[in-house]
């Protein structure tokens, strides 16, 4: 199981791509790996024949371990490489008991009894284990605030828990289950559909973010009557050079950038009481799949581009998202995201923050509005195209005033853009 990001720690197997005695070129994908971030095909570092499967589908895999044998040309006489299974034989495996402990539920103390495999997000083996020895059950760990990427809980929070919790200063654990407080009525001719493991995914992060961090959204409207007139200018001219379209996401994410290096305390992280000032600038960029999920893929060091990288590289993320090709890293270390919720028809929306980030600016619809406008010779009456930004905010470290500067300066850099620049 190859390495595939610097927080991935296992896999769990969705398929195998090729079965025992198919011929597998280099580079050739052998199998499909889900993480808690993607999905992602594994390719094979060699090609040969793929002579035993070590890791069937389902299995959860941590990173290192071999999950299948090939045969590569002249090595049939080699003795082959200890398989997973004989050193799992060697090394008893480690297993995960159920632990029993007395947690406040509602206010009363109940007995609960939990596996990690009911877990609904990724727990790293340090602090698996330091819940099992302190017998913190998964229901329990589950109310935790986590201070890591994308809110995992890390040794230093869970320590802190524990010392807390010695101190008899629990949390209140209200158990988590997938029933609502007012059940679904269901009647005769409706639809059941179970959650895909993505989808699941996303209402853990999304009720996670709400619960952890207090949302405030300012609006402004902004005029990009410039913007539509330069692109239609120019969208030809950059699709005959460079083979890619030129869409309005990166012109919105260059005065985005710029924003943010105005406003650089928008471009930070909570870790407890301390505020985390990022240096970098990764820009998230939410992007709909065919199956109606949501993924965010992050451009690393986006004010590191031009207008004509930004393009290049919001074009490629946005297709291999959709394709499930994109890497564990290619969806980590984000500072600040964007959503454009006008490729929908929509003209605003109150986005929620990707956790750990403290913002999220939604762009909507363009549209043709009648508008004043100021000239030498007095204002006017023009059809302008008119477009609304939408900012939600952390108010636990981000203020109003701070918050809606921020988003009315986007558009200020939208409203100013140079029509004569060249891509």
């Amino acid at each position: 199981m190859p390495k595939m990001g610097e927080s991935i720690m296992e896999a769990t197997i969705l398929s195998w791509l090729k079965k025992p005695g198919d011929k597998i070129e280099q580079d050739e994908s052998v199998l499909e790996v889900a993480t808690d971030k993607v999905d992602t095909e594994v390719p094979s570092t060699h090609g040969g024949v793929l002579k035993e499967i070590l890791a069937k589908q389902g299995e959860v895999v941590k990173v290192g371990t071999a999950i299948a044998i090939i045969s590569t040309e002249g090595d049939e006489d080699k003795p082959s490489a200890t398989p997973a299974k004989e050193t799992k034989a060697a090394q008893p495996k480690e297993t995960v008991k159920p632990v029993t402990a007395s947690v406040v539920t509602n206010g009363s103390p109940t007995s609960v009894v939990s596996e990690f495999k009911t877990a609904s997000r990724f727990y790293s083996p340090l602090v698996k284990n330091i819940a099992k020895e302190e017998s913190i059950p998964v229901v329990e760990l589950e109310a935790i605030t986590g201070s890591g990427a994308e809110g995992r809980v890390t040794k230093k929070d869970i320590l802190s828990y524990v010392h807390n919790r010695k101190l008899g200063q629990t949390i209140s654990v209200q158990q988590k289950t997938s029933s609502p407080l007012v059940p679904a009525s269901i009647n005769a001719g409706d639809e059941i559909i179970q959650m895909d493991r993505m989808r699941k995914m996303i209402a853990e992060r999304m009720v996670d973010s709400k619960r952890t961090a207090p949302h405030v959204t300012s609006f402004v409207e902004a005029d990009v009557t410039n913007i539509v007139f330069w692109r239609n200018k120019m969208k030809n001219e950059f699709h005959k050079r460079e083979g890619d379209s030129l869409t309005f996401t990166p012109i919105f994410i260059e005065a985005l950038i710029l924003a943010i290096k105005d406003y650089p305390m928008i471009n930070i992280q909570v870790d407890g009481d301390r505020i985390i000032k990022k240096k970098d600038i990764n820009i998230g960029m939410a992007v709909a799949l065919p199956s109606g999920n949501l993924i965010v893929p992050v451009i690393k060091n986006a004010d590191q581009y031009n207008i004509t990288g930004l393009a290049k590289v919001v074009n490629d993320l946005a297709k291999r998202a959709r394709e499930n090709k994109l890497k564990p890293d290619e969806l980590t270390g984000g500072t600040f995201t964007i959503s454009n919720v006008g490729s929908f028809g929509n003209v605003m929306g109150t986005p929620i923050i990707v956790q750990p980030q403290v913002g999220i600016i939604a762009v909507g619809a363009i549209q043709k509005k009648p508008a004043v406008i100021e000239t030498p010779y007095g204002d006017a009456i023009a059809i302008r195209h008119k477009m609304f930004l939408s900012h939600s905010y952390d108010h636990r470290v981000v203020d109003g005033s701070l918050g809606g500067s921020m988003v009315r300066r986007v558009a200020d850099y939208l409203e100013k853009f140079d029509i004569s620049r060249s891509v």
